[in-house]
């Protein structure tokens, strides 16, 4: 089961390789990540996406992590009322008889073209994963010659108490 799991830790050098390198001891595999300063000086923020087998490795994957110095809070938010956005940006091969038609195409995403060359243009799009995986495979004909995603962001959507103990898993037991 995929988890998104979101974690404030200390803006200091050698953190993201601490998480990474502990999830990659445990075997996890991170689908997406992405990570940045917040509004509080010296601590940034992590989201991860990750699968998880079962809820005793989730439950330990949360130990472990609450475990690390540099680590102020983590939270499993998958299944809380969230805010998440991905942004890509997706250069595709066009020429001028063309060029309007993906424009007329990418519109109904609310994405952009940001860039116009010769013989392509870079369109930037952001929302949920389904939505950029949509749009992805709507101009995969076209020819894609170049792809960058962010990996998930995501919060708490407006005032919810912030759970950073195994209760709700210890629950399940």
């Amino acid at each position: 089961m995929k988890r998104i799991i979101a974690a404030t830790v200390q803006n200091r050098s050698g953190v993201l390789n601490r998480v990474t390198g502990l999830l990659q001891k445990r075997q996890f595999n991170i689908e997406s990540i992405s990570v940045g300063r917040t509004e509080t000086e010296g601590v940034s923020r992590m989201t991860f996406v990750v699968e998880v087998a079962d809820n005793q490795k989730l439950e330990q994957l949360m130990k472990q992590l609450n475990k690390q110095v540099d680590v102020l809070k983590v939270s499993d938010i998958t299944d809380k009322a969230i805010v998440a956005r991905e942004l890509a940006l997706i250069k595709v091969m066009s020429n001028g008889q063309v060029r309007n038609e993906i424009q007329g195409m990418i519109e109904p995403f609310r994405a952009s073209v940001i860039d116009i060359s010769k013989d392509s243009l870079t369109v930037q799009v952001t929302g949920k994963t389904d939505k950029i995986e949509a749009l992805i495979d709507l101009l995969r004909p076209y020819g894609i010659k170049e792809l960058a995603r962010t990996g998930l962001t995501a919060f708490l959507r407006g005032h919810q108490p912030q759970v950073t103990e195994l209760a709700p898993y210890s629950l399940l037991k």
